[in-house]
């Protein structure tokens, strides 16, 4: 592993290059903080994906272009003189310090659910109106349900054991039903909303991350698709003239190689 100084050295070299991309780059020239927007959640999500696969070469990759942004949204701060790279770092620095005074105060904590609540606590004291204030509108809606239960947990709104989420499951399961067999879309809509919630809900309970096991069954099923079709065309079949009992032997066979 590298010492702090080439660490520094590092970041430093970097700082440079986006200096000189800023100054001599027609593309670089031009960006704006609503131009690379897209850019980086684009890139956010890439690094995800890198995290999911466990691909350590990929993160290191994936997180050194979310590192660049961080620069580039820095270096666009720094020309309207606004805030540079050392106001963003500090800014995080003092949060951190803040939020953290069982390491750099007096405040005890006895485990990880203690720091959360005072996490809230103190974002509160900061002058935030609503402890769900910090939730991004843009988030996805699943991330969001886990984010806004997270929220609400660290200041006490929460269920006090598993069993209980997993009945409210079971209960919104059962509304969502009367509302099948009534027909009625706008309530069937409403009713698969609150499935959908508190099945997130129970997730956060088991210790699962919803968002990933969501995507980890989506990779899951795209391999065991692409395997399929693979197994069509050496046959010389389209999956469209393929019965569901054809189709089930080639499946059944991808789920042996997860």
């Amino acid at each position: 592993m590298n010492s702090r100084k080439e660490q520094l050295e590092a970041l430093d070299r970097l700082l440079t290059i986006m200096d000189e991309l800023r100054e001599q780059c027609p593309w670089d020239k031009k960006q704006t903080m609503q131009s690379l927007r897209h850019l980086t959640i684009e890139e956010t999500y890439e690094l995800g994906d890198a995290i999911l696969d466990n691909d350590l070469d990929e993160v290191k990759m994936e997180l050194g272009d979310v590192l660049l942004h961080i620069i580039f949204y820095s270096k666009i701060g720094s020309e309207t003189n606004d805030f540079d790279i050392a106001d963003v770092a500090n800014a995080i620095c003092n949060k951190l310090v803040n939020r953290h005074p069982h390491i750099y105060g007096d405040v005890k904590v006895i485990d990880a659910e203690d720091v959360k609540r005072n996490w809230e606590q103190i974002k509160l004291k900061e002058g935030k109106k609503s402890v769900l204030e910090g939730v991004p509108k843009s988030l996805p809606a699943l991330v969001k349900a886990n984010r806004i239960q997270d929220k609400v947990s660290g200041v006490g709104f929460d269920w006090e054991e598993p069993h209980q989420v997993f009945e409210k499951v079971q209960e919104e399961l059962g509304e969502l039903q009367v509302e099948v067999e009534a027909g009625n879309m706008e309530k069937i809509e409403a009713e698969f909303g609150d499935v959908l919630f508190s099945m997130i809900n129970y997730a956060r309970f088991l210790g699962v991350n919803p968002e990933n096991a969501l995507e980890r069954t989506n990779k899951k099923f795209i391999k065991r698709f692409q395997y399929l079709e693979v197994k069509a065309k050496e046959i010389g079949k389209e999956l469209k003239d393929m019965s569901l009992e054809e189709m089930d032997v080639f499946w059944n066979e991808a789920k042996t190689k997860d």
